[in-house]
């Protein structure tokens, strides 16, 4: 149902470097950057596979309490996720692992963000199903 949506960041820089690593072990990257004349100035960049499904606005009020959960196309994506958001500087919220509390092929990690956001990569595969 959701088409795309977007959060604010305090340090652009430290989100985006935050982003590009966690969002490269799924397979996305930067597909859209939106010229600082149309954005007053600040960095708007669009994350996903194909078009762009995930915003970074530079500026404006960040927040923790927020959550966002990315579709991991194979539990090793959600595993390389979790790597790289720890080694990006993200806090742990949840290892990788089987959720069975919200169904029996939930394969889920959980990080904070430097904004304190809850983010997530979610495969919804069986273990050895093909993605």
């Amino acid at each position: 149902m959701i088409d795309h949506t977007g959060i604010s960041v305090a340090d652009y820089g430290r989100a985006k470097a935050f982003y590009d690593a966690a969002f490269a072990a799924l397979g996305a990257r930067v597909v859209m950057s939106v010229p600082l004349e149309h954005t007053g100035g600040r960095h708007v960049d669009g994350y996903g596979r194909d078009k762009p499904d995930f915003w970074l606005h530079e500026g404006g009020e960040p927040g923790p309490g927020r959550h966002y959960a990315f579709i991991a196309r194979s539990r090793a994506e959600v595993d390389a996720f979790y790597r790289a958001a720890m080694a990006a500087g993200g806090r742990d919220n949840g290892a990788p692992g089987l959720r069975p509390h919200y169904h029996p092929n939930y394969y889920g990690a959980f990080v904070f963000d430097p904004d304190g956001n809850n983010v997530e990569a979610v495969c919804h595969r069986p273990e050895d199903a093909p993605a």
